[in-house]
């Protein structure tokens, strides 16, 4: 008599793709509110289709606001708005919409492509399965349903294939030469940080077409085969995009030879694969507000760093593929040397394991096959962490989807805007389709994407004490209508401030919008 019964992982995958499928859906229906790094790269969509040259950012000159400056964006890679821009050119999506599709069709692609490798790498399907669980149980596969975070939900699409790639292309002929030239274009489009992880994947191809030869002309020669393509591929990136603005790397600020420099790192296998920075709203870096001392994160930080580096020596002692220990090494080695230099320079790469998310999507497979190799009470203790983990990660999604429902305002754009409310919203539309020459100022990128026929200033958020660098804000000169959005609370000393930043204008009127938000508006020239 046949067996009808399903092998169980593939229960486990259609049990895991109905989820995302409707996660997908949901986002779509419901679109994300949106990180501001995505913002600004929709702002230079923004400017783009109102006739602006590619990935320039058009705004009020600051030195004389009747002018206009324009800046190259190189900061951000272009993928967080081109991908979404081709959805609202085919299918006539608003930005949020097109956001919510990119999302949807990026976790799915993600997902696919990590399983493959999984499985390429050595894993049994059931191992790579529910390596995909894990994954889908991390706070960070469900952000991208709450916030639109643009470079990293690409970069999560496109890596599992590119790691796939360096397996499967590993004889020196045209394929090699295209996949690592057309790689490079591809994955520093979805993301700029894509270049360390391109590079490791680079080393790991080089090492399987030099295997066996002897002599260091002979790898070199085999390394020809890498490194012209890789080097084509990395010229373009710098000539026809690095190097026309500013970015990451432009500049030190100083030299940093802190623990945390080095440790950091370290701990990105743990920090990363298992959700421990997010549970913790950062230990370093904090989104809202944190959790822990700064003594006791550092000293959490140093004891995963220690246990990361165990678990990374485990997985290398005992799972059996060659192929997927040495990209294991490579990776998390250059993502060693290429963080660590970055944090010890104080570039402006922030403590996050966001970055270091390629790390964490590594070990998992590898930490599934050591303790399916311990006692049926190990593979429970570790479940139940997975429990742990994903019941806060549920709990997030939960949240942040009551939300965006009830909670969050929707315009024009289609994106879930945090920082204005519904009431004020409309009334700033109003005056959008009302006037043609005139100039809002927020102080969020996100709320520039709703302005149509005017132009917008984008200042940076007041802190507390107003401890700022005035020439940031000050904007010289007089053209049309002011418009300047605040939260109530800046009534007072904050709105002082804003308002001596533009000098060309006098007689500002105040206009209570709502319970939380007020607008200061001025027509008359100084």
């Amino acid at each position: 008599m046949p067996n009808n019964t399903k092998p169980i992982h593939k229960t486990i995958l259609f049990a895991l793709f109905t989820i995302v499928t409707i996660l997908g859906i949901l986002v779509i229906i419901t679109p994300a509110a949106i990180f501001p790094d995505a913002s600004w790269g929709f702002q230079v969509l923004r400017s783009m289709q109102m006739g602006g040259s590619f990935n320039i950012l058009t705004k009020p000159d600051q030195q004389n606001i009747a002018l206009n400056s324009t800046e190259f964006i190189s900061w951000w890679s272009p993928g967080q708005y081109l991908v979404p821009y081709l959805f609202k050119a085919l299918l006539g999506l608003n930005t949020g919409q097109a956001a919510a599709v990119t999302t949807a069709l990026c976790q799915i692609l993600g997902l696919t492509g990590f399983y493959l490798f999984f499985k390429k790498a050595g894993f049994t399907p059931i191992i790579s399965a529910l390596s995909l669980l894990v994954i889908i149980c991390q706070q960070a596969f469900f952000t991208p349903y709450i916030f639109y975070i643009g470079g990293e939900t690409l970069l999560f699409a496109f890596a599992g294939w590119f790691l796939y790639g360096c397996l499967v292309f590993d004889k020196p002929d045209w394929k090699l030469v295209l996949f690592v030239l057309l790689s490079g274009w591809i994955g520093f489009i979805c993301k700029s940080s894509f270049i360390w992880i391109y590079f490791a994947g680079l080393l790991f191809i080089w090492l399987q077409v030099s295997k066996g030869l002897k002599g260091i002309k002979s790898w070199i020669l085999k390394g020809f085969w890498v490194g012209v393509p890789a080097a084509i591929s990395v010229a373009v990136i710098v000539l026809a995009y690095l190097s026309k603005g500013v970015n990451p790397s432009s500049g030190s600020n100083g030299i940093d030879i802190s623990l945390k420099t080095l440790a950091f790192p370290i701990a990105s296998p743990i920090l990363s694969g298992f959700s421990v920075d997010d549970l913790v709203n950062g230990f370093i870096f904090h989104n809202d507000s944190p959790i822990l001392s700064p003594t006791w994160a550092i000293s959490i930080i140093l004891l995963l760093a220690v246990l990361s580096a165990v678990l990374i020596y485990a997985i290398c002692a005992y799972v059996p593929n060659k192929n997927y220990r040495s990209i294991l090494i490579l990776v998390y080695g250059v993502s060693l040397i290429f963080f660590s230099s970055a944090f010890m320079r104080k570039l402006d790469i922030s403590y996050e394991a966001r970055h270091f998310r390629i790390v964490g999507l590594l070990i998992i497979p590898g930490t599934l096959y050591l303790f399916s190799r311990y006692k049926l009470v190990c593979q429970l203790i570790f479940g139940l962490a997975i429990l742990f983990i994903a019941f806060f990660t549920v709990e997030f999604y939960l949240k942040g989807y009551y939300g965006l429902k009830n909670l969050t305002a929707y315009g024009t754009s289609g994106v879930g805007q945090q920082f204005i409310d519904q009431q004020s919203l409309n009334y700033i539309k109003l005056l959008d389709d009302k006037h043609k020459d005139a100039i809002f100022v927020f102080f969020s990128p996100d709320l520039g994407l709703e302005i149509r026929h005017n132009r917008v200033i984008t200042l940076p958020e007041l802190n507390k004490d107003i401890n700022i660098d005035f020439n940031e804000y000050l904007h010289k000169g007089h053209a049309g209508p002011l418009y300047i959005l605040m939260p109530s609370y800046y009534i007072g000393i904050r709105a002082n401030v804003i308002l001596k930043s533009f000098p060309g204008y006098k007689g500002f009127s105040l206009k209570e919008l709502s319970d939380n938000y007020v607008l200061y508006f001025a027509t008359e020239a100084r």
